[in-house]
């Protein structure tokens, strides 16, 4: 899953601009490609190398190459492994043109001389999209995406109203420190990652349907990418609202990162599921009711000390 219901997140599925490169050099690759076979002839004279009988076979089979470089990429799919082939066909080219500069003269030698610079900057690209193709995958694979729901004794406009002020948030999802409005698409959030350690970011809605539906997203550059989307629907029987929440981010440590948490008992899917119970206490009574063991999460230490529930102190509520 690349996407949020719909909602493009570039930060999620595209931290280093990886597609729209790569894509952009595939159909390339096809032109390119569709060229050399077409006009075999044209082409080695443009590059100086008509007076080679080889080039007459040579041209045709890296114009079918570019053809299956250009399909793999504009495809989308294992795009950093295409990516590396292309590469590896760009040094072949350049290995053949290094070989015809030094066998002509004149004319003939300018003119590779500049198809060996032409294919020379292609490679840097190239290569460019190919490592971000690598983060861009690396990112991928440690993403981490929840969905979980909760049904609250309130009406979706109430749920609404109450989610939609990004203020609000601190007092029911624990990691977060504060969120502060900078207007009303932007925010400033500090959050508590493990250990302690404090991570702040910028975010923004990037849709809202009142009494619907809200999605945000963290804004490029940020060290924790995430994006969600959270919605409110009339629960069945007029039983109030069933609160929806996908949410995606990647962590920064990846699979350790994630390891470590649940051993504080941060786990993530946990830290969602006990937000949403928070909410659903928030928005029903006005308080958050719990204990030392749950819905704090599920270390053994938090387990152990487990305490029969009880309102939040007046100095701990937000």
């Amino acid at each position: 899953m690349n996407r949020i219901d719909g909602v493009l997140l570039p930060e999620l599925d595209d931290p280093s601009g990886e597609p729209w490169l790569a894509r952009a050099l595939g159909w390339v690759s096809l032109a390119l490609g569709a060229g050399a076979i077409a006009a075999t002839g044209p082409l080695a004279r443009l590059a100086g190398v008509d007076d080679s009988p080889a080039a007459r076979t040579i041209i045709p089979a890296v114009g079918a190459r570019e053809l299956a470089h250009g399909a793999g990429l504009v495809a989308g799919r294992r795009t950093a492994g295409w990516a590396w082939t292309r590469v590896a066909g760009d040094a072949m080219d350049l290995t053949l043109l290094a070989r015809a500069l030094a066998d002509r003269r004149g004319e003939r030698r300018r003119r590779v001389a500049v198809t060996t610079a032409a294919i020379a900057g292609i490679t840097a690209i190239d290569v460019l999209a190919a490592v971000a193709a690598v983060r861009a995958r690396r990112a991928r694979d440690r993403m981490i995406r929840i969905d979980l729901a909760v049904t609250v004794n309130r009406s979706p406009a109430e749920a609404y109203r109450f989610w939609r002020d990004v203020e609000n948030l601190p007092r029911f999802m624990s990691h977060l420190e504060s969120v502060r409005a900078e207007d009303l698409r932007r925010s400033r959030w500090t959050a508590r990652g493990p250990a302690g350690r404090r991570i702040e970011w910028d975010a923004e809605i990037v849709d809202d349907q009142p009494n619907r539906s809200i999605a945000w997203r963290s804004l490029p550059g940020t060290r924790v990418a995430n994006a969600g989307r959270v919605r409110f629907v009339p629960a069945p029987g007029d039983r109030g609202t069933e609160v929806r929440v996908q949410l995606g981010y990647a962590p920064p440590a990846g699979a350790l990162g994630r390891a470590v948490a649940k051993l504080f008992g941060e786990e993530p899917e946990q830290q969602v599921r006990d937000d949403l119970r928070r909410f659903k206490q928030v928005l029903e009574t006005g308080e958050v009711v719990r204990s030392e063991g749950s819905p704090e999460g599920i270390s053994v230490r938090q387990q152990v000390m487990q305490r029969p529930a009880q309102p939040l102190p007046n100095g701990h509520r937000r």
